[in-house]
């Protein structure tokens, strides 16, 4: 018994302490509001709303063929982790005129798994800078309207992220040209942000059973 207990102080215990403080103060509270009343666009007069929803939102670009790898980052590492839960989708904001290519981009997204929740809606230039704007970030769009970063905003339009990244301090976004921003970052991000709101349906359903 000595020699078990021993064993597991000297080998166990230092493993939980590690995962534990490796894991960040995120995995262990809410997702920090960064920016409230994100701009809620028509997009075009199309059925797609931020309300009611887990988005990641993304900003593409005129340029689609050099935004592929970034989908498919996106696609791999986030989407088909997450595409079945309810009430989670992807907004793509694209220019008006890139449609074409975007269907080239679904078709080899579909390949991989089923896209019903990418939604790619198509904008002018101002209400592409509007919206984006709303976002009151530190990261700007490029001359083709696009970024490889992507936001995570909540049911209540509101922009969520981190406040104490140790990487970048107050972190508004995640960079699809990095892997393990994806990996290591988003990837525990959403899952946070996922479990607050299965709580609040938990707790608002046995309220009602009382």
């Amino acid at each position: 018994m000595k020699k078990t207990f021993v064993l597991v102080v000297l080998f166990v215990l230092p493993i939980v302490v590690y995962l534990f403080f490796a894991s960040g103060v995120n995995n262990f509270g809410k997702l920090p509001i960064l920016t409230e009343n994100i701009s809620e666009a028509r997009f075009n007069g199309e059925n797609i709303r931020f309300a009611d929803k887990i988005t990641v939102l993304g900003f593409l670009g005129n340029e689609v063929e050099l935004k592929k790898g970034n989908a498919f980052n996106l696609n791999q590492k986030i989407y088909k982790r997450f595409y079945e839960f309810n009430d989670f989708q992807f907004i793509m904001v694209m220019p008006i005129g890139t449609e074409d290519e975007v269907e080239n981009l679904k078709r080899e997204l579909s390949n991989l798994v089923d896209i019903e929740k990418w939604k790619f809606v198509f904008e002018e230039p101002e209400l592409i800078q509007k919206l984006f704007n709303s976002l009151k970030t530190d990261i700007r769009l490029d001359e083709n309207l696009g970024t490889p970063y992507v936001f995570i905003i909540d049911k209540e339009r509101n922009l969520r992220g981190r406040t104490e990244d140790e990487d970048e301090g107050t972190k508004f976004g995640f960079n699809t040209n990095s892997v393990a921003d994806l990996n290591n970052k988003m990837v525990d991000d959403v899952k946070i942000i996922l479990a607050e709101y299965r709580l609040a349906l938990k707790k608002n359903n046995a309220n009602r059973n009382k």
